[in-house]
């Protein structure tokens, strides 16, 4: 994908929906002064393709791609200030390996019915930056997400040392940010959903979560299920994948 065209569609992108937020932030604000943060482990399924040039391969039927350890981390700064957006911070970390049979057909420069060790490394850094549209028993915020990417699909001939191919994913993404979560009165119980998705110059990414809740003094407890889209393009490079399982996490809350 063109950086020009990233910068570009990333500017639009932010002004439009700053400019919708700013109407209602100054009764968006967070009550209080809060800080949060948890851990989380995804047991994902991995399908979809990659694609060099004109070679494509299937990483589920193919590569055998399973998951290693898919770890997510996350920070939450909320405050009482108007006009100011509360900050998010989410870091995840996808490990896929396994080993299989390329096809009739081979894949990029490795050749037909190859016997092969595949990995993909898949790092992303999320800053989200959201104002809190309701703040009851029914909870819910809207904000732009910036997703920096980096990963890496590395697949080798197991009777060979060489060749190697290599997919690469290195861009930066802006995408919209909505989550709304629905509390059961005296219980500590909660149900929610999250989501950041963006669409734009053949490209896609959507990545949403659905959850149970249960808040115990500062302790947060969490576990649902998350999916997660990738359609990504640059040059001759192609990734089109979906990752979705459970996941469970445990953090606090002030």
């Amino acid at each position: 994908m063109d950086e020009q065209v990233q910068v570009s569609f990333m500017r639009k992108t932010a002004l439009v929906l700053l400019g919708g937020v700013t109407c209602f932030s100054s009764v968006a604000a967070a009550d209080v002064l809060g800080l949060g943060a948890n851990v989380s482990y995804w047991d994902s399924d991995l399908t979809g393709t990659a694609r060099q040039g004109g070679d494509s391969v299937n990483v589920d039927n193919d590569l055998d791609l399973d998951s290693d350890s898919n770890a997510n981390l996350t920070a939450i700064f909320e405050h009482p200030v108007p006009l100011l957006p509360n900050v998010r911070l989410n870091y995840t970390a996808i490990e896929q390996s396994g080993r299989g049979e390329l096809g009739a057909g081979g894949y990029d420069n490795l050749p037909a019915d190859a016997e092969v060790n595949s990995d993909l490394d898949l790092d992303q850094l999320d800053l989200t930056m959201y104002y809190e549209v309701l703040d009851n028993w029914v909870n819910l915020d809207a904000g732009l997400t910036v997703r920096k990417m980096d990963g890496e699909l590395t697949i080798r001939d197991v009777a060979r040392l060489s060749p190697v191919s290599k997919t690469e994913i290195d861009a930066v993404v802006p995408m919209l940010y909505a989550a709304a979560r629905f509390d059961l009165p005296l219980t500590g119980l909660s149900v929610g959903v999250e989501g950041n998705g963006v669409s734009y110059g053949g490209d896609s990414i959507v990545d949403g979560a659905g959850y149970a809740q249960y808040d115990l003094s500062v302790l947060r407890l969490r576990a649902g299920y998350r999916q997660m889209n990738i359609d990504y393009e640059d040059g001759d490079e192609a990734l089109d994948i979906e990752l979705g399982g459970p996941f469970i996490s445990a953090g606090v809350d002030f």
